[in-house]
């Protein structure tokens, strides 16, 4: 059977390595996942209990509106529930965007070394991918973005997707050049602004922004969120995209019906609730970056300030090497050689223990393996 060369030509994505696979392969006891921006914590206990109360009801099935956690999440983000759309992950809302609001050919725009599912939803409907460079200091250049809208004067390109902060580089956009990019971007009527705001929760700096405040300004303006990261429910796949009822209709007649199961929508609708267990989390996560920012320093290793939940460092060596190297240690790190970084590693916040061993490792590591200064552009 055949299939268009968007299909054939599609590199899936390579998801963090699994603890028990490296187990299994290097014959260790004990792996610490440091790899997948994955919420150090777990669940909220009140979430937990909410799933196993709806484990009564699996054979029902999940409510095709999510009607109670509509009403939980519109409290939390401060909308109206019809401004609401949920989806398996946030991938999922991703490529119901593609789909919806692009035909074959045309076109989205974002940057280079953004989150991957972007590009990937797009060449699997067949739509092209249009990438800006990224400044020197590894951020979003909405100069750069605004221009190309400007010299798009056929309308090709139909969305356009910010990660902010962005995955892997914890950069952030600030306020100001947001603004500035919307005064291009929101006066275009056959256009659609997506920021990606999976890390949203974990962001310190002040310089940055919360899309909703935007959002009864620029009626082509869209956001996501996720219950992967801060909230801890990576398992479950529940991501929510915010924006005008009259964009999320076309959503909610493309997407199937039954998208988001019973135990996501009881265990979200609870977490959102443990206000307390969420500040568990924001501690914990930014004493552990601080932590792994000082120790990168201490070695000598160049890294970005992040505003999310992991660290993206310059190794100055072979990247896969210095991985390899690291999982006979009993630690996995990310590679971001398909971001088109070679010596760049992503380190997520772990557990008190688990940041420890990942810096023990890495400084093995790092005499293990000489540095190559002709490697590194950074």
């Amino acid at each position: 059977m055949k299939v268009s060369k968007e299909i054939s030509q599609i590199i899936p994505y390579s998801p963090g390595k699994p603890i028990a696979e490296t187990k299994r392969e290097l014959g260790l006891q004990v792996v610490h996942k440091l790899a997948s921006n994955e919420c150090p914590l777990g669940p909220s206990p009140k979430a937990v209990a909410a799933m196993t109360q709806a484990l009564n009801e699996l054979h029902r099935y999940p409510d095709p509106s999510c009607y109670d956690l509509r009403q939980g999440m519109a409290s939390y983000l401060k909308v109206a529930p019809d401004w609401l759309a949920f989806g398996n992950g946030s991938n999922e809302l991703i490529d119901l965007l593609v789909r919806t609001y692009c035909e074959p050919g045309e076109a989205i725009l974002t940057s280079q070394a953004a989150f991957l599912a972007y590009a990937l939803c797009a060449q699997a409907a067949r739509v092209r991918t249009v990438e800006v460079p990224l400044t020197a200091d590894l951020r979003f250049d909405l100069t750069a973005m605004a221009r190309t809208l400007e010299a798009d004067t056929q309308n090709q390109i139909r969305l356009v997707f910010i990660a902010n902060p962005n995955n892997p580089t914890g950069t952030v956009v600030t306020r100001r050049d947001f603004e500035t990019f919307m005064k291009v971007a929101g006066g275009k009527k056959d256009l659609l602004v997506i920021v990606d705001e999976a890390y949203f929760e974990f962001v310190r700096t002040a310089d940055s922004f919360s899309t909703r405040n935007y959002l009864e300004t620029y009626s082509n303006l869209l956001y996501l969120r996720t219950m992967s990261k801060v909230f801890g429910l990576a398992g479950l796949r529940l991501g929510v995209l915010v924006g005008q009822p009259a964009h999320l209709d076309y959503i909610h007649r493309v997407r199937n019906p039954f998208n988001v199961n019973s135990l996501a929508q009881a265990g979200a609708l609870a977490a959102l609730g443990d206000h307390a267990h969420l500040e568990r989390v924001l501690h914990t996560t930014w004493a552990g970056l601080d932590f792994l920012t000082t120790q990168l320093h201490r070695l000598g290793l160049k890294f970005w300030p992040s505003e999310g939940n992991f660290v993206l460092f310059d190794t100055g060596r072979d990247a896969m090497a210095v991985f390899q190297a690291l999982l006979r240690q009993g630690v996995i790190m990310r590679p971001v050689v398909n971001y088109g970084f070679p010596t760049l590693l992503r380190l997520s916040v772990g557990y008190d223990v688990e940041n420890h061993a990942a810096i023990s490792a890495l400084e093995k590591v790092l005499i293990e393996i000489r540095p190559n200064p002709v490697a590194s552009k950074f």
